[in-house]
């Protein structure tokens, strides 16, 4: 039997988030309460539409496609957004400035690093990651970090998620906020996912030197 939850008490804040991580795990029944819940509290169709969308760069194809379906038999007579102009120039230079935003003074290092490895991969981050995908209206690049930081957390990918913890923080994501996310993941999983998350958290604001708030 599925999982039920209840679904009032979950912070506005964190629905985003939750619907990110729900769909990272497969919990569609969650996932659709969480999507529903959406429509009382009257948060823009786009933003979930994004929030389900990104998460194709960490869950794949499959699962993204699965969660958007659901999507649109929940908002059957939305509209969907048209498909972005596909100028990678355009995403080039977004994806630095973005990828910048997130690293700061160790984006170049970031990027040498991968191209030890896979020069394609170096490549795909700027241009699908940074740039065709997180570069995209709809969502903040700070909403789109927290979202990020809650599925990364449930997937347990931990380099990339004190990555994206980071990225959060420096798009001025709040410590409270960011442990806000995480520890709402006792929701849809089973407690040990924030418990690996808040791990993570404490490694970063140790090393960062960062208060509670």
């Amino acid at each position: 039997m599925a999982k039920q939850i209840n679904t009032s008490d979950i912070h506005s804040k964190n629905l985003l988030p939750l619907i990110a991580a729900a769909s990272a795990l497969r919990k569609m029944e969650i996932l659709k309460s969480l999507i529903v819940e959406t429509k009382t509290r009257k948060i823009l169709f786009k933003k979930i539409y994004e929030a389900l969308l990104q998460n194709y760069l960490f869950t794949g194809y499959p699962s993204a496609l699965l969660s958007l379906k659901l999507l649109k038999e929940l908002y059957p007579n939305k509209r969907i957004p048209k498909a972005a102009d596909m100028n990678l120039y355009h995403f080039r230079n977004r994806g630095e400035a973005n990828c910048k935003k997130v690293y700061g003074n160790k984006f170049e290092k970031l990027i040498s690093n991968v191209k030890k490895f896979s020069p394609d991969m170096a490549e795909w981050l700027v241009l699908e990651g940074y740039g065709k995908v997180l570069g995209r209206k709809g969502l903040s690049l700070r909403e789109r970090e927290l979202c990020i930081v809650a599925t990364l957390a449930a997937l347990k990918f931990e380099d990339q998620l004190y990555s994206h913890i980071n990225g959060a923080f420096r798009e001025k994501a709040s410590v409270e906020e960011i442990q806000s996310v995480i520890e709402s993941l006792t929701l849809i999983g089973e407690k040990n996912i924030s418990v690996f998350g808040l791990r993570v958290l404490n490694r970063y604001k140790k090393e960062k030197r960062l208060s509670h708030k």
